[in-house]
């Protein structure tokens, strides 16, 4: 009768390092995103928003406006005929 030895390899500290560090960015990428993802509008008295254009500067020629009246950085309905000092007009195509 012989006795069989152990036949799995042993895992080197480097590699278990490596595999922990890897984990542990993984899981901390994870949740700084989510807080990015959910980040808060602000309010329209602090975008100076109006419900009438600046000029010929409107939302609905902006590229946060949210069609139909909605924007990506302010709280509330939105008039696609209204400004904001946010406004950032879309580039001609």
């Amino acid at each position: 009768m012989t006795e069989r030895g152990n036949d799995r390899q042993p895992i080197s500290r480097r590699a278990a390092l490596t595999g922990t560090a890897l984990a542990l960015g993984a899981a901390t990428a994870a949740t700084v995103v989510r807080p990015a993802a959910a980040q808060a509008k602000i309010s329209q008295a602090v975008a100076k928003y109006q419900a009438t254009p600046s000029g010929s500067d409107r939302c609905e020629i902006c590229n946060n406006f949210q069609p139909p009246n909605a924007c990506k950085f302010v709280q509330g309905e939105i008039s696609p005929k209204g400004w904001c000092q946010l406004f950032s007009a879309k580039s001609p195509a």
